[in-house]
């Protein structure tokens, strides 16, 4: 697991934590308002952007410019910035877009500090629910809301019996192949809310969260809250979460065992 110097964590948990506070007050004075919307599959699917998606990179990006500007930067609407820094900063501008476009509040703005490609420091930013999500170490995960900050921790005693799952396939898995995982279907018991059901796995609200088909920009920003807050997350075949693509996250080793077992039949 890759470190960085407890001085560097201080210094890109502060700047997240301001980061956090400007962009919920940028939403509310310039983004509060009919926004354009346009479907980038055009034809082949529906995966929507809006006006806002791209206003919110560009405000991330200039933040992270005055900075850190030596810094890398990967964003969903404008690409890499490569530059020859072992950081790296990973941006979901609206996380939800689709919660965005008809009012559900569960949209956030995503942000990852990656070190040598590695998320250290992550942030889930939701403006209109006025709260956020942050490390500032690596066994230290935070909520702030309403202005009161307090540390999260997973439910480590989580049971396959009673434990509180979460999951979306996100249309992407099969009829077929959802019937190779009944144990799961039977389960799927709360609703899954994009980053804010992360979230609230990191804080001891879920005790399982199972994605498909998530980009980087999904989860990096999740990977560190998740495990500071004591949390396991990887990829469905067991591989590192910082792949991206189908994601689960477990409060304890015997859960993760089981669940993944129990997905095998779909994750090849």
């Amino acid at each position: 697991m890759f470190k960085i110097k407890s001085s560097d964590y201080k210094t890109y948990s502060k700047f997240i934590e301001n980061l956090a506070k400007k962009l919920t007050k940028f939403y509310y004075l310039k983004l509060n308002k009919p926004f354009k919307v346009s479907n980038k599959l055009k034809g082949k699917g529906y995966d929507p952007v809006t006006s806002a998606d791209k206003a919110f990179e560009k405000f991330i990006r200039k933040e992270i410019k005055k900075k850190f500007p030596e810094h890398q930067v990967i964003g969903e609407e404008y690409g890499h910035k490569k530059s020859k820094s072992d950081f790296s900063w990973v941006i979901d501008p609206i996380d939800g877009t689709r919660s965005f476009v008809i009012g559900n509040p569960t949209w956030s703005n995503l942000i990852s500090l990656n070190y040598k490609g590695n998320p250290v420091v992550g942030l889930a930013n939701f403006p209109i629910l006025k709260k956020f999500y942050f490390n500032n170490s690596l066994n230290s995960a935070y909520v702030s809301e309403n202005g009161k900050k307090r540390r999260i921790k997973i439910n480590s005693k989580a049971t396959f019996s009673n434990m509180k799952l979460s999951a979306a396939f996100h249309g992407s898995l099969s009829l077929n192949q959802q019937k190779k995982i009944p144990q799961i279907l039977k389960r799927m018991q709360f609703p899954c809310a994009d980053a804010l059901s992360y979230s609230h796995f990191a804080e001891g609200k879920l005790d399982i969260v199972i994605q498909y088909g998530n980009k980087i920009w999904d989860i990096h920003a999740l990977i560190p809250i998740i495990r500071s807050a004591g949390g396991i997350v990887t990829t469905w075949k067991n591989d590192d979460a910082k792949k991206a693509g189908n994601i689960i996250c477990s409060a304890n080793k015997s859960l993760h065992k089981k669940i993944l077992k129990i997905l095998k039949p779909v994750s090849k």
